[in-house]
């Protein structure tokens, strides 16, 4: 019996599932999900932009804290939740793509509650043309 010929997603498919499981991921790990999610595939590079991630008690810590050290206290707590997850985070991306991850960078706002996820891959994921219609 052969196996089936599975196609390759088109970039878009990609991305689309790679913002369904970081917003699955957000609210499972972090507790709530992002107001708006975008990635993008760019040669090597997935690129997440998770918007509207901060909680009302977050937005409160950045208030009441002197200037900078709540912010600073954010990012370092947002940081090691990343690294926590790091593995299954990298498990996500390779599932979806089909293509290891060799690094992962992270960088939050404070000022405007959007998060950044930057995934390097071992190479860029084998993706399908769009078709024209």
């Amino acid at each position: 019996m052969t196996k089936p010929i599975i196609e390759p997603k088109t970039a878009g498919e990609i991305a689309s599932s790679v913002c369904i499981a970081m917003a699955r991921f957000e609210q499972d790990f972090m507790g709530r999900g992002p107001k708006d999610i975008h990635a993008h595939l760019v040669g090597d590079l997935l690129i997440v932009r998770l918007q509207g991630v901060l909680t009302a008690a977050e937005q409160q810590l950045i208030k009441t804290l002197p200037p900078g050290k709540g912010r600073d206290l954010l990012k370092e707590v947002r940081t090691q939740l990343i690294e926590t997850a790091r593995s299954q985070l990298e498990e996500m991306v390779e599932q979806t793509t089909g293509v290891a991850s060799i690094s992962l960078h992270h960088d939050i706002s404070t000022k405007t509650g959007e998060e950044i996820v930057i995934f390097t891959l071992a190479r860029a994921p084998v993706v399908r043309e769009t078709r024209r219609r």
